[in-house]
């Protein structure tokens, strides 16, 4: 893969998102980070809509549940349905170690289910350990890129 790995981290707690974007600044992986704060702006996001109209799909989306607008088991759900995002890889990072979440989190699509540690470091080696699989380990489908929904040339 040439350029930056995109990730697109779904979490409205300001701090936890601080805490992942260190984490993954300390990366000898080229990842450049987009932070949405809800569900609603994720699925925006992905699908191009309003201000993300220019963004670019990401390789990896790093999710948490508990979310304001459309939660956190909907957002899998929805780019799973989705022809052109399905094969996006969705991380359920949440602060929720409930069997129910996680059995529903699976059957609605998400890829991986990480419960959040409360320490720092661990946080840190779960946050390393999901870079390191998906971009290190498994191999990713290339993505076709749209703008505005047109294929470039």
């Amino acid at each position: 893969m040439t350029g930056a790995f995109r990730v697109l981290l779904v979490e409205d707690n300001p701090a936890d998102a601080d805490l992942t974007r260190e984490s993954l600044e300390a990366s000898t992986l080229p990842i450049e980070l987009t932070v949405a704060v809800s569900g609603t702006e994720a699925i925006e996001y992905v699908r191009k809509r309003g201000r993300h109209a220019l963004a670019l799909t990401p390789h990896l989306i790093l999710l948490d549940l508990n979310l304001p607008g459309i939660d956190g088991k909907t957002v899998p759900a929805e780019i799973k349905q989705d022809a052109e995002l399905k094969g996006i890889p969705v991380s359920i990072l949440t602060s929720s170690a409930s069997e129910k979440d996680l059995a529903q989190s699976y059957s609605l699509g998400a890829n991986c289910y990480v419960v959040k540690p409360i320490d720092f470091k661990t946080f840190q080696k779960i946050v390393r350990a999901l870079e390191n699989f998906w971009f290190g380990i498994v191999r990713l489908p290339q993505l076709r890129e749209t703008l505005g929904g047109i294929s470039p040339p």
